[in-house]
């Protein structure tokens, strides 16, 4: 742990002496949405990734005659609530879910675990991660135009950056975008920690958690992610040049509503690889590992699933029909999902579990995050249902196939119905399946004709999105385990761990006898 504290003394220490000379740089160069003259709003019926706050260059005098964009306020107003709910979803609902899944000896430490890796990513996602993630750069990664938050907002005017949305001449707060995207980037990582719960150094979690958020979640979210914004797509004339600053994914036209590549198999991947390399727990494959109380996974499963609303539609950036056709498709995806697992451990065990229903429920809201906006409410609950069914798999069948302790099946859930969620997104987006169909021009932001429309081609690009994630996230996360393993070590000693982390590493004990 002194190693640990001494890495991230030098960290800080190394980021201050930058800060004043960041800050010091013209704010006017970090990216802000220029709105066209020109265009009137139009919704983006079912935009391919979420928009952040889009750096479209215009020349001094142009800027100088724009009046300056004012934000939405009920948009504004949404966009805050969504940023609470997935909050509320990560801190209690993840950690209160992971807790009562492991033994009672090593509650507190999944608690711990999951609020300081969620609290460390915040930091991290002010001082460079939103920067790295959500201004131009190129193809794989940003740039430092918003390192240390740098131009946000003008504390001397009073004034805000204004933020793109996905329809032109609308606005939010960039701020506020800034902080909902900082609450995805914590529960990415937090989910991670479910794979190798029990036998973890505290220490190994945080330093992984800083090399992984940097090397795999930012180029991730830029890739999928990032573009420059619907009112930067003046003409026909600048539409190459529009989509080149983009990053790599979204370019290659996926569609990813709320995260099924950057969050759910960014996450899986990593959780799958450090379950292999930080080895199984004592006594795995001999002794019952049953959860302590299935009664707070059930409480973190629920909080789960009202959080959901707002990362899925929250990711819509408005309050329109489109956040509402995320709503309502987290909603029937989810109770379809719930309906299938039971159905599937029934017919498996003879019985339908709390703990079954639980996980049915986390699987659903996994399988439609991608989906969210961008399939109509039957490939909805398609979606969902299909991944009740695989996610059960997941944990059951596949796991024995990979012989991994994945203590609490991050990879078959996360991994597998982020998996089925990405591909049934292209197949469902189609209008001739009741999808909204993807945007094929931003510059009068219409939607791709049913007959223009190739689910084969859009499933394709799918395909090649996880892939690349799955590669990504894999190698990165292989490396970041090996550096931690050489600097901190990754597991607590066989005394440690069977005593129970919650008294061996954080001197506390969830429970008085």
């Amino acid at each position: 742990m002194k190693k640990l504290l001494a890495c991230l003394a030098l960290a800080t220490a190394a980021f201050t002496s930058l800060a004043p000379a960041a800050m010091a740089q013209d704010a006017a160069s970090a990216p802000v949405a220029a709105a066209s003259e020109t265009a009137a709003p139009a919704a983006a019926p079912s935009a391919p990734a979420i928009a952040p706050a889009a750096s479209a260059p215009a020349e001094a005098a142009s800027a100088a005659a724009a009046p300056a964009p004012v934000p939405n306020k009920g948009d504004t107003t949404w966009m805050m609530v969504s940023t609470l709910l997935v909050i509320l979803m990560t801190v209690p609902g993840l950690a209160l879910f992971y807790g009562g899944l492991v033994r009672s000896k090593n509650m507190l430490s999944v608690l711990m675990q999951v609020m300081v890796t969620f609290s460390l990513i915040v930091v991290l996602w002010a001082l460079y991660g939103y920067s790295l993630a959500f201004t131009e750069g190129n193809k794989f990664i940003g740039g430092f135009d918003r390192l240390f938050m740098k131009g946000i907002w003008d504390n001397v005017a009073g004034t805000f950056a204004p933020g793109a949305t996905f329809s032109k001449g609308v606005y939010i707060p960039e701020i506020v975008f800034a902080a909902f995207q900082a609450t995805f980037a914590g529960i990415t990582c937090c989910l991670i920690v479910g794979a190798f719960a029990e036998r973890i150094k505290f220490s190994a979690v945080l330093l992984f958690m800083v090399l992984w958020f940097t090397f795999s979640y930012t180029p991730m979210a830029h890739m999928v992610w990032f573009w420059m914004g619907p009112d930067a797509y003046t003409s026909a004339a600048v539409v190459d040049e529009m989509n080149s600053k983009a990053g790599l994914i979204w370019q290659w036209g996926a569609l990813d509503f709320a995260g099924g590549t950057v969050v759910h198999i960014n996450a899986a991947v990593a959780g799958i690889v450090g379950a292999f390399m930080v080895g199984k727990r004592i006594g795995y494959g001999k002794e019952a590992f049953t959860p302590h109380s299935l009664t707070l996974t059930m409480v973190g499963a629920s909080l789960l699933w009202v959080g959901w609303f707002g990362f899925n539609a929250g990711s819509a950036l408005e309050a329109n029909g489109f956040a509402a056709l995320a709503f309502i498709n987290t909603l029937f995806a989810t109770a379809a999902a719930v309906l299938a697992w039971c159905v599937g451990e029934a017919l498996l065990k003879g019985k339908a579990s709390m703990l079954g229903a639980a996980s049915g429920a986390v699987a659903g809201l996994v399988a439609i995050t991608p989906a969210a906006g961008n399939v109509g409410i039957g490939g909805g609950l398609v979606i969902g249902l299909v991944a009740g069914f695989a996610c059960l798999w997941g944990v059951s069948g596949l796991k024995k196939l990979l012989g991994a302790d994945d203590s609490l099946d991050v990879f078959g859930v996360h991994g597998v119905g982020g998996i089925v969620g990405a591909l049934l997104t292209g197949v469902f987006n189609s209008p001739s399946l009741g999808g909204p169909s993807a945007v094929g021009d931003w510059v009068t932001a219409a939607t791709i004709a049913p007959d223009a429309y190739s689910i084969g081609t859009q499933v394709f690009t799918q395909l090649k999105a996880v892939l690349l994630t799955i590669v990504w996230s894999g190698v990165v996360s292989v490396i970041a385990f090996k550096i931690v393993d050489l600097v901190v070590g990754l597991r607590v000693s066989e005394e440690e761990e069977r005593e129970g982390l919650d008294i061996t590493s954080h001197g506390e004990t969830a429970y008085h006898k």
